[in-house]
């Protein structure tokens, strides 16, 4: 690629062809762990980092790797990566960590790192690579974000729970209340609330992209097409 569009790969990873609601790659996780804004960031924030560096080392190999074996090392250096990130989660952030469980691992199988290796940084120079790489993951935790802090004002009334297991006690001060005594909806943090709000979020989504649409193909009114007044 020689004119990289730098504002295209970002819009296509946040927005345009976003990982959570529009390709709809990663759902597992995505689901599973998508009950609170916390949880949702420290998968998304792990995920990102893997496919930023992933792409950077794919892209750098990509030369010398026969085609014929060129998913099995792709996988291979992802493997390697997801380990460097799971064993630093479990030093650093071992509580979240622990919450997290086997999601953390099982970023080696998400579609995401493995598609985005195969299709763009097998392709293309490090630098671009890296940046998508990044901004496909950025949309998924911007997915992951806002899927979370859905559930968990429906499920708790509250934002940033759990963020001392990110940061230690005294975050625990950081929780926002966003309703004063309120009890609670299950439904919001059981896996039907999962599918629910992502459901919400791919038709909000849908909505913007159509109204924008509209906006851009509605035809513009001339001073000649308007009547004058007699």
């Amino acid at each position: 690629m020689s004119d990289v569009n730098y504002k295209e790969i970002i819009w296509n990873g946040l927005w345009k062809n976003n990982a959570g609601i529009v390709a709809l790659l990663g759902l597992c996780p995505l689901l599973a762990v998508s009950t609170s804004v916390v949880n949702g960031l420290g998968l998304g924030i792990a995920t990102s980092v893997v496919m930023l560096f992933s792409n950077a080392a794919v892209s750098t190999v990509r030369n010398w790797v026969p085609g014929e074996i060129r998913i099995p090392v792709y996988i291979l250096i992802i493997a390697v990566l997801v380990t460097i990130i799971d064993l630093s989660m479990n030093a650093y952030v071992q509580a979240l960590y622990l919450v997290l469980g086997i999601f953390v691992p099982l970023i080696v199988v998400n579609c995401n790192v493995l598609g985005r290796a195969e299709a763009f940084a097998s392709k293309n120079p490090v630098f671009p690579s890296m940046v998508d790489g990044f901004m496909v993951g950025a949309g998924l935790t911007l997915t992951l974000g806002v899927l979370g802090g859905m559930r968990e004002i429906l499920g708790k009334g509250t934002l940033l729970s759990g963020i001392d297991l990110a940061f230690g006690e005294s975050a625990k001060s950081w929780v926002i209340t966003v309703i004063p005594d309120y009890h609670g909806f299950l439904l919001a943090i059981l896996p039907p609330g999962a599918f629910i709000g992502l459901g919400l979020l791919i038709a909000g989504k849908n909505w913007l992209d159509m109204r924008k649409e509209k906006k851009h193909t509605a035809p513009a009114i001339s001073p000649e097409s308007v009547p004058s007044p007699t």
